[in-house]
């Protein structure tokens, strides 16, 4: 009776998996009678040997294989889906993205991933053998990022288009969502003790890095603003003979004196006539047009922190000395987005629409005297934004508006029209938070007409420019 062996079956987990002991040493665990028979059998107990059952007896076993083996798929199933879909994702940002806080991210979604492949595997030893203590937790980890990953998605979807990747994370959500309560019934965080001491430790001194991290490389280059200075100055004036047309040269210019490179989208300067007094006094009506443009080319220039872009134009004035102007003004304005937050897909194509070519017509949604029109697509600054806010589409025309021509931009999903208005604040909010859009409007130059005109007469003949102006 002293050489007699131990047989020792334990009572069933969550899952109705028993565990085997002979002689105290554990040698495996088992779902059926049959299994318990082979298992034996590998270990010398002949047929027939007396079993000790703990908990229940030789007949309770609960597990139902299928079903088993068909919640683990499911499983497996949805964390591997989310492992391809954060893949892509993280190899794009870790490379591509624009910011310094967005290859960081872009590398941590690549961890999760990988975290997320980890956490298949383990649900299989879970749904299996549970060869592994911590399985069931690792799994628990990959279920819940799914969860987290699902519902961020969601949110952001909020207000945004529907797209396949919405329907997506519905999916995800559901799912991560029952499987968090089959995980909570089968208590998967069994087996997990860590002390609480180095818990804390840990959580805190990973807290503590990541809100120094996020406010060094992400907050802070975030709410920095671009600083935009335009311009322009009147400089010389000449006139051939009493008469003859007076010719103006203006310099115009615009200069990044910030720390964010921008894209200059549009570009625009006027030369007016008018009343020597300003508004309010007086209005916008009482100026003539003289001259109008654009000063920076091509569309959508790109203008790094310091540099400046500059242009001298030569404005003809026919009959000078019938002007009734008081003075006359030169003033700019430009249209720029936040190169950190988007990038154009392509270079911006053009469309005449006063002399329509081959193809090209006015869309709905062109504004009324538009004369031009540029577009391309963008793609934001990180791909998981581009995932959760589709394709865009950056628009700019050139319009017509009798004295005061202007520019229009529209930042908006292509074949939609979202107007980006300079004096109507809140309904640029979602193009200015986003991309940084923003209209800058710059200094006046004025100047007494008659002391212009002056200088030009003593000017000595034969000393008329060589270019003419821009139309």
């Amino acid at each position: 009776m002293a050489n007699t062996r131990i047989v020792t079956v334990g009572a069933p987990d969550d899952l109705g998996l028993r565990k085997v002991l002979i002689d105290g040493r554990s040698v495996g665990r088992v779902w059926s009678e049959e299994e318990l028979k082979k298992l034996l059998t590998r270990e010398g107990v002949e047929d027939g040997h007396p079993i000790r059952f703990l908990g229940e007896d030789g007949t309770c076993w609960p597990d139902h294989a299928w079903s088993r083996r068909a919640i683990g798929g499911i499983v497996v199933f949805g964390l591997l889906v989310t492992a391809c879909l954060l893949f892509p994702v993280g190899i794009a940002d870790s490379g591509d993205a624009l910011t310094y806080g967005g290859r960081i991210a872009g590398f941590t979604i690549l961890v999760v991933a990988g975290v997320e492949v980890i956490a298949a595997a383990a649900a299989v030893d879970f749904w299996e053998l549970r060869l592994w203590r911590y399985s069931g937790v690792v799994v628990l980890i990959g279920v819940v990022i799914t969860f987290l990953c699902s519902t961020s998605v969601v949110l952001l979807q909020i207000g945004e288009r529907f797209t396949g990747y919405t329907l997506i994370a519905i999916g995800l959500l559901v799912w991560s969502s029952a499987v968090l309560v089959e995980l909570a019934k089968c208590r998967a965080w069994k087996g997990l003790s860590i002390p609480k001491k180095i818990t804390i430790g840990v959580i805190g001194s990973a807290l503590v890095a990541v809100a120094n991290l996020a406010y060094a490389q992400i907050y802070v280059p975030y709410v920095t603003t671009p600083l935009i200075l335009s311009g322009a100055e009147f400089k010389e004036a000449n006139q051939e003979k009493a008469g003859a047309s007076m010719y103006v040269t203006a310099h115009l210019y615009v200069k990044n004196a910030g720390q964010v490179p921008v894209y200059v989208l549009g570009s625009i300067y006027w030369i007016h006539g008018g009343p020597a007094s300003g508004p309010p006094e007086v209005k916008a009506t009482d100026y003539k047009l003289i001259y109008d443009g654009e000063f920076v080319t091509p569309v959508g220039q790109v203008l790094n922190p310091g540099e400046e872009v500059a242009q001298d134009v030569v404005v003809e004035i026919k009959d000078p000395e019938k002007r009734g102007y008081e003075a006359i003004r030169a003033q700019t304005e430009v249209y720029v987005i936040r190169k950190d937050r988007m990038t154009m897909a392509t270079d911006f194509k053009r469309a005449n629409l006063e002399k329509p070519s081959f193809g090209v017509r006015c869309e709905q949604g062109d504004p009324p005297g538009a004369k031009s029109r540029y577009w391309t697509n963008i793609s934001n600054s990180t791909e998981m934004l581009n995932v959760t806010r589709g394709r865009q589409r950056i628009t700019v025309w050139r319009v017509d508006s009798g004295d005061w021509p202007r520019v229009d931009v529209h930042v908006s999903p292509p074949g939609q029209r979202i107007s980006f208005v300079p004096n109507l604040p809140l309904q640029n909010r979602e193009a200015t938070e986003r991309y940084g859009l923003s209209q800058v409007r710059g200094a006046t130059a004025q100047t007494p007409y008659r002391e212009l005109l002056e200088k030009a007469r003593s000017t000595e003949k034969g000393e008329s420019p060589s270019s003419s102006p821009p139309k």
